[in-house]
């Protein structure tokens, strides 16, 4: 199984569709932006690292800390670790609490113990989607600033 081929093992390209399509209809009624990170494991100089050290060097990355109102959000999922972390920019901290966001992926976890992939992720970005639509509201000239694709790592 190849590096990006691993995902298949949890989630078909279907599902992978589906979860973008959700992030973008979220999108539509919020100034928030969404992405979602899937990664087999932590890499060998990731070891030590904690998933929350992982899912900020991955927010940056993915320069999500760059949009017009810092209202990034950034769900990291690494299965073979599972592992699952909730980044926030800096405009959506300022209002919502820490723990909303470990009760998303302690939820999470209860749905990937059955293997319940699609499900577990499709809560997530739909609690993280009614925080964003209820705290962000779209506004007249907001645009899709991030692909909604999720990522494979």
């Amino acid at each position: 199984m190849s590096h990006k081929n691993f995902v298949k093992k949890y989630l078909t390209d279907e599902s992978l569709d589906r979860i973008a399509e959700s992030i973008g209809e979220i999108e539509k009624n919020t100034s928030g932006e969404l992405r979602v990170c899937i990664k087999k494991k932590k890499g060998l100089l990731e070891r030590n690292k904690s998933g929350r050290d992982l899912a900020y060097k991955e927010f940056l990355k993915l320069n999500m800390h760059k949009t017009r109102d810092r209202t990034g959000v950034l769900l990291l999922i690494i299965f073979e670790d599972k592992e699952f972390e909730i980044i926030a920019d800096a405009g959506i901290n300022d209002k919502i609490e820490n723990d909303l966001w470990e009760n998303i992926s302690s939820n999470m976890k209860t749905h990937f113990s059955k293997e319940e992939y699609l499900e577990g992720i499709q809560f997530a970005i739909g609690r993280i989607g009614e925080v964003l639509i209820r705290e962000f509201k779209v506004k007249d000239d907001d645009s899709d600033e991030l692909s909604n694709e999720v990522i494979i790592g």
